[in-house]
């Protein structure tokens, strides 16, 4: 055999090697294992994709608008019916926008867009997004600091359990201010999660908290104006 036939053979082989490791990859993706969880809240589902999603932050988008910094969140949002999107550290939670909606018909899709996103390699996030949770800041005082603890050792992993969120506003005359977020948002059990849960849990352990409420985003009014409408 000569030298130019046994090079042509060896890349032939290399080839082949390299197509048949590229079709594996892809059927490992495609085979990708999205698993859904129900939540107290009808319209919204919980999909855990097995792979990690934000680490260990959250973040909501609202509206396409909002989703500006994040590639997977705009292309959920390009299925037709899909009104808000959760981002957790290991899951994505898709609130519809109607209980009229089937969620068998949205359900291919939404699998179809995380899978093809995953196998793209694309960052979840491209751009540095401002943090809104329980970070704690040097301006905290010993109150805030111990509400922020409980919220973020004790409450948030149960409220992120059901697909959803609680993330700090602030602290004032007595009063914690919370924002809910995810399946939380518009769940009709939210104001009994928020009162006999969390405001319970907090004044238990912190007696400085007298109580406990919710706090709505500019974004959150106007929504809620245009569905009463």
């Amino acid at each position: 055999m000569s030298t130019g036939e046994h090079t042509i053979k060896h890349t032939i082989r290399h080839r082949m090697l390299i197509f048949i490791q590229n079709q594996f990859y892809i059927l490992v993706l495609r085979c990708m294992f999205i698993q859904t969880q129900d939540t107290p809240n009808p319209n919204s589902l919980k999909f855990i994709p097995g792979k990690e999603v934000l680490e260990s932050r959250t973040m909501e988008f609202s509206s396409p608008a909002a989703a500006f910094c994040s590639p997977l969140a705009r292309q959920l949002f390009r299925i037709e019916g899909v009104k808000s999107i959760f981002f957790g550290p290991d899951f994505i939670t898709i609130t519809k926008e109607s209980e009229d909606l089937d969620w068998n018909l949205l359900k291919p899709d939404i699998y179809a867009t995380i899978m093809d996103f995953f196998a793209s390699g694309l960052p979840v996030l491209t751009e540095e997004a401002p943090r809104t949770d329980t970070a704690q800041s040097e301006e905290d005082d010993e109150v805030v600091l111990m509400i922020k603890e409980l919220l973020d050792t004790r409450i948030r992993p149960t409220v992120q359990e059901d697909g959803g969120d609680v993330i700090y506003k602030g602290f004032e005359d007595g009063i914690v201010q919370l924002k809910l977020q995810g399946s939380c948002t518009s769940c009709p059990s939210s104001i009994i999660t928020l009162k006999n849960g969390i405001q319970n849990m907090l004044q238990f352990y912190i007696p400085e908290v007298e109580g406990v409420e919710q706090v709505v985003d500019d974004d959150d009014d106007v929504e809620k104006e245009a569905n009463s409408t």
